[in-house]
């Protein structure tokens, strides 16, 4: 809230609100908070990873860029800056206003985009779904290059007129000026179908909760608007990662947990060298968890993923150590 209040500070400073995205953008943090808290996941702590970089998708004047950055995130700014409400001025204001190193990136999501290979260790994909015409192209897409992904879209659970939704995997064509007025809005899924789309573009839903109207939510009515908020992992990214990293480890031995993905349901090994000497095998399979509870201080480690023949590298991580 201290930092929406800090924004529009600046905004008003340098603009009339019109000019302004009108919706308060920073309080999906706290909708995530609150969600994460149920499985025991930290919001910052899944964002750091291997990559050093996030993205903020559909990120409208970046609100939440320039947030996430100040909890010492690298942040990615992407949005399309045909369609974003001021075509990318506000965003460009706060960045210099700010002195940011947020990197503002247009992109056209409803082409068959690519983002230069790039990778990310979370992606924020919310309020955007139901603006995409292809967001089955779009998820895929992104889950071959995030581990994680925050997403939340509006869902119905039943027509205008009253007919059941809920338990069909189904999603409703909005017309141009139908929802909010905005002929960007296209696709308001049932929940079933949302949930569907998920499973089938690469992902796992780690947390998910629904908030509105939970009961009686239509595809356009704003006094009948329901928002999914869910936590995703993808299913599609090769990765290998060490948690805590560096490890602690006092006077005697720390221990971390490694997490390996082949991503394409293969075998895999995992093989660990220690001070550079000759890798040994460590764990094996398509995915899965394994502990090192052998981690001395003042030595290095490095973690090596491999396909099951062992003839192609996959990943690889170097573990350090941190005294207590």
């Amino acid at each position: 809230m201290a930092a929406e209040r800090s924004l529009w500070d600046i905004k008003l400073a340098h603009r009339p609100k019109s000019f302004w995205y009108p919706y308060q953008t920073l309080q999906n943090v706290g909708v995530l908070e609150r969600l994460l808290a149920g499985p025991g996941l930290d919001l910052v702590q899944l964002c750091r990873g291997p990559h050093g970089k996030i993205a903020d998708i559909g990120a409208a004047d970046g609100d939440l860029a320039f947030f996430l950055e100040k909890m010492g995130l690298s942040v990615h700014l992407i949005d399309n800056e045909r369609t974003n409400f001021n075509r990318f001025e506000g965003a460009r204001i706060l960045q210099e206003a700010l002195h940011s190193t947020v990197r503002i990136r247009t992109v056209d999501l409803d082409s068959q985009f690519t983002l230069s290979g790039e990778k990310y260790d979370a992606i924020f994909l919310l309020g955007l779904l139901y603006h995409l015409k292809n967001p089955f192209f779009v998820l895929e897409k992104l889950s071959r290059m995030a581990r994680y992904c925050f997403l939340s879209t509006r869902v119905a659970r039943q027509t205008a007129d009253g007919l059941p939704l809920s338990k069909y995997p189904v999603a409703y064509l909005l017309g141009p000026g139908e929802c909010n007025n905005d002929s960007t809005n296209f696709w308001i899924f049932s929940e079933e179908a949302l949930k569907r789309l998920i499973d089938r573009t690469g992902w796992s839903i780690l947390a998910y909760t629904a908030i509105g109207d939970t009961q009686h939510s239509t595809p356009a009515d704003p006094n009948h608007d329901e928002r999914i908020f869910c936590v995703l992992q993808s299913n599609a990214v090769t990765e290998l990662c060490a948690s805590p990293n560096p490890v602690p480890v006092g006077e005697r031995i720390g221990r971390t947990t490694i997490q390996w993905n082949t991503a394409n349901a293969s075998p895999g090994k995992v093989y660990v060298s220690v001070n550079g000497q000759e890798e040994s095998l460590f764990a094996s399979g398509c995915q899965g968890t394994a502990t090192a509870n052998w981690i001395q201080a003042g030595a290095s480690y490095e973690f090596r993923l491999y396909d099951s023949d062992r003839t192609r590298l996959l990943d690889k991580i170097s573990v350090t150590t941190a005294v207590e």
